[in-house]
C-alpha cells in the first residue's frame, strides 16, 4: 500500500486529510503496515508499489521520509519543539509499526531527557543603582533601557566602589604579546566597568590575538578572578553598537559565570566616570592604539555601585526514540549493535545558523542535517526487520535502532542514553551512526571512525566490492558527532557522511537538494556490513586510537591540547564532566578518565566550561601543571603537561 504525505501533513497542521479514506482501508495481507497516526491517515491501494514504503531500501521511500521529516511543518526539529516532537511520534510509529520492540522508559519508544533551553530576566528582581558618597543621592537605571543582565549571570546583589578596567582582557605573555588590563589596580570586592571588545586601532594579527581572551564569559572569569563581585560591560562610542546593550543571548551550557555581570548603557558609564574628568571616549582612544602610556585601569572615586541580577534558566525535556530487534537465537549474554543518527535540527537558526543575507529567521528544514541520517536508519530497521523472518541465523546480535535528539545543542541525546543505558553498555559490540548522508557527489563517501576497530577495513573493503564507492576512510574517531558519545565507552564506531556543503545550517538545506539514489545505495552498503557481522557472529575489536595528526577542520583555537572529551549531557554539574579522554594525550597520561570532574586547573577554580577553555588558553605548553579533578566525590590531584595543539 501507499502512504499518502500530504494526508500527512495535512494532519500535522491540525487540518482535516484530504480525500481521506476511512482508517484501515490498507490493502489486505500487506507485508509492510503503513505508519503514523493510523486513524487520521489512508492508503491507496496500488499493484505496482511505486512510490509506497516497502521492507526494501528503496529512494522513494527515502525521498518520502526526508520530505516529511524536513517539510516546515516540522518547524526545524528543535530540540524540544513542537516539531521535534511531531517528527519523534513519527519516527516512534514507523518503529511501532515495524514491529521493534520499545527501548525507551517504562516500556516506551520515548527516553526522555533534560536540557536548558533559555534564559529569562526574573521580574522586577534586576537593579542598577550609582551612589555618590559625599551626599548619599541615589541614581536609579532602568532595565532594558540603560542595563540589562547577561544570561551567565550569577543571581546575586553586590555593593560596592567602582574600578574602570580598560578592555577587561588578560592574555599571557611578555612585552608587547601580553596583555593584563588589571596590572597596578585593586579590584577586590569591586564592581569592574570594562569596554566590550578588543582596542579598535589595532592590526588583525594582533586582534585575532586579543579576541582569545575578548569573549564575555573570559572577560567575566577574569573580573572573578582577580577578586571583583561584578562586571559592568558597556559598548564604547569608538565600537560597533556604540552604547547599545548586549542582547540577553541563549548560551548553550546556561552555567553561571560567579559574578554578576551586566551590559550598560553609555549613560551609565559616563555616569560612573563623571567624577574622573574623563569621558568614554577619552578613555577609549587613548586604549585603541595600545599606547603604553595610556592608563589602562583606575579607580572611579566618590561612588558605589549597587547591583542585582537575577536570571532563570528554563528547562525542557528532549526526547531520543528507541527500538529493538532482539537476537533470533537465545543467549544468556546479548550481544548489541546500534544503529543511530540524529533526528533534531536548529529550528529557526537560534543557534549555528550560516543563514545568508536575507535568510535571517526562515526555517532551517535540515533535509541533510540530519533527516538524511533519520530516514536511512529507519529504511535499514525495515530492511533488517524483514530480514530477519527470512534469515534468522544472521541475527545473533541484538540491533538497537536509535534516533537521537539534542546533538545541535551538544551530543546531549546520545550522551543522555550511554550515560543512562537501557542496556548493559559493555554489552554494546558497535555504534553506526549516519549524518549527513544526503549529498553523495562523485561517487564519494566518508567512513569515519574505522581506526576505532581492526574489523573494520577489512569488511568494508569486501562490501564495496559490490557497492562500488569512492570511499574516503578516516581513522579518526574523535568527531563533533554522536560517535562521541559510544567511543569514550571503548564500544567501536563507524559513522557514514557525504560531506559539508553551502547548504548546510542554511534555510536552503531542502528536501529537494538531496540524492535519494545515492542514499538508496549507502543504506544498501550499511545494511550488508551490519549482515556481515552477524554472519561472523563476532563482536568487532575495539582499538584504542591516538589522536589524529590530520588537520580536522574542527580544531579550537586554543593553542594548548589536553585530550579531554567534555560530557555536554552533565550541563548542572560545576566543573567540567568528562565522558573521556583521548587515547595518549595529555590527559590519559596524567591518570585522567571518563567519568572525572575537573574543578581546579593551573590553580584556578573551573566552575564551567568556559572557565577550563580560559585557563587552558593561559597555560605553557611542555610545562608540568596541576589539575584537580572529583573522582567518586573525592577530590583527587594529578599533574598534567599540555601538548601543542597539532
Amino acid at each position: 500500500g501507499k502512504w499518502n504525505h500530504q494526508a500527512a501533513l495535512d494532519a500535522l497542521s491540525e487540518s482535516p486529510p484530504r480525500g481521506s479514506a476511512p482508517a484501515g482501508s490498507a490493502t489486505s495481507g500487506s507485508t509492510y503496515a503503513p505508519f503514523l497516526l493510523p486513524d487520521q491517515f489512508y492508503h491507496e491501494s496500488s499493484g505496482d508499489g511505486d512510490g509506497g514504503f516497502s521492507p526494501e531500501i528503496k529512494a522513494a521511500d527515502l525521498r518520502g521520509m526526508v520530505g516529511y521529516l524536513a517539510s516546515d511543518e516540522m518547524e526545524g526539529r528543535m530540540t524540544g519543539s513542537k516539531g521535534a516532537k511531531k517528527a519523534g511520534e513519527y519516527i516512534k510509529r514507523y518503529l511501532e509499526e515495524l514491529g521493534l520492540e520499545p527501548m525507551g522508559e517504562k516500556g516506551k519508544y520515548f527516553q526522555e531527557f533534560p536540557f536548558t533551553s533559555g534564559v529569562k530576566v526574573e521580574k522586577g528582581k534586576n537593579k542598577l543603582e550609582v551612589i555618590s558618597q559625599a551626599d548619599g543621592i541615589k541614581t536609579k537605571f532602568e532595565i532594558d533601557k540603560h542595563f540589562r543582565p547577561l544570561a551567565f549571570t550569577e543571581s546575586d546583589e553586590v555593593e560596592g566602589g567602582v574600578v574602570f578596567a580598560g578592555y577587561g582582557l588578560k592574555v599571557p605573555g611578555d612585552g608587547e604579546t601580553g596583555y593584563d588590563s588589571y596590572s597596578g589596580v585593586d579590584v577586590k570586592d569591586k564592581v569592574v566597568l570594562v569596554l566590550r571588545y578588543v582596542p579598535e586601532d589595532v592590526e588583525m594579527d594582533r586582534r585575532q590575538e586579543l579576541n582569545v581572551y575578548a569573549g564575555l564569559r573570559y572577560k567575566a572569569m577574569t573580573a572573578r578572578e582577580n577578586g571583583a563581585r561584578a562586571l559592568l560591560v558597556v559598548t564604547g562610542p569608538n565600537s560597533p553598537n556604540a552604547g547599545e546593550l548586549i542582547p540577553l543571548k541563549f548560551d548553550q551550557s546556561m552555567a553561571s559565570s560567579g559574578i554578576c555581570v551586566a551590559s550598560v548603557s553609555s549613560e551609565v558609564a559616563q555616569t560612573l566616570l563623571g567624577g574622573s574628568g574623563k569621558t568614554l571616549e577619552d578613555v577609549q582612544t587613548s586604549l585603541d592604539t595600545e599606547n603604553p602610556h595610556a592608563e589602562k585601569a583606575f579607580a572611579l572615586e566618590g561612588i558605589k555601585v549597587k547591583l542585582s541580577t537575577a536570571v532563570k534558566r528554563e528547562k525542557k525535556k528532549g526526547r531520543n526514540v528507541v527500538g529493538y530487534l532482539p537476537p533470533a537465537l537465545p543467549s544468556d549474554t546479548v550481544q548489541y549493535i546500534v544503529v543511530g543518527a540524529h533526528y533534531d535540527h536548529i529550528g529557526f537558526g537560534e543557534i549555528g545558523s550560516l543563514a545568508h543575507k536575507g535568510e535571517e529567521g526562515q526555517v532551517h528544514n535540515g533535509a541533510d542535517d540530519n533527516a538524511s541520517g533519520t530516514a536511512t536508519v529507519l529504511e535499514i530497521a525495515a530492511a533488517m526487520a524483514e530480514a530477519k523472518k527470512t534469515k534468522p541465523e544472521r541475527f545473533p546480535f541484538g540491533l538497537v535502532f536509535a534516533l537521537w535528539s539534542g546533538e545541535e545543542l551538544g551530543i546531549i541525546g546520545s550522551n543522555y542514553f550511554v550515560q543512562h543505558s537501557p542496556i548493559p553498555i559493555e554489552n554494546i559490540a558497535a555504534y553506526f551512526n549516519f549524518d549527513m548522508v544526503g549529498r553523495l557527489k562523485d561517487n564519494k563517501l566518508m567512513l569515519q571512525g574505522v581506526g576505532s576497530s581492526t574489523t573494520w577495513n577489512k569488511l568494508i573493503e569486501k562490501k564495496n566490492v559490490v557497492a562500488g564507492f569512492n570511499l574516503q576512510l578516516q581513522n579518526d574517531p574523535y568527531l563533533p558527532t554522536d560517535v562521541t558519545a559510544f567511543y569514550p565507552k571503548k564500544i567501536p564506531v563507524i559513522s557514514f557522511f557525504t560531506g559539508a556543503h553551502e547548504d548546510y545550517n542554511r534555510p536552503t538545506d531542502d528536501p529537494e537538494t538531496l540524492d535519494y539514489d545515492g542514499m538508496e545505495r549507502i543504506a544498501k552498503f550499511a545494511g550488508s556490513i551490519l549482515t556481515d557481522l552477524g554472519k561472523k557472529h563476532e563482536r568487532p575489536v575495539y582499538v584504542e586510537v591516538e589522536r589524529s595528526k590530520e588537520k580536522s577542520g574542527q580544531r579550537s583555537s586554543m593553542r594548548a591540547y589536553l585530550g579531554t572529551i567534555p560530557d555536554f549531557s552533565s550541563a548542572d554539574v560545576e566543573g567540567v564532566a568528562l565522558s573521556g579522554v583521548r587515547a595518549d594525550g595529555p590527559a590519559d597520561k596524567a591518570g585522567i578518565v571518563g567519568g572525572d570532574i575537573i574543578v581546579e586547573f593551573a590553580g584556578k577554580e573551573i566552575k564551567n566550561l568556559y572557565d577550563y577553555s580560559f585557563v587552558l588558553g593561559a597555560v605553557k605548553i611542555g610545562e608540568a601543571t596541576e589539575i584537580v579533578v572529583l573522582r567518586d566525590g573525592r577530590r583527587v590531584t594529578l599533574t598534567i603537561t599540555p601538548e601543542a595543539r597539532k
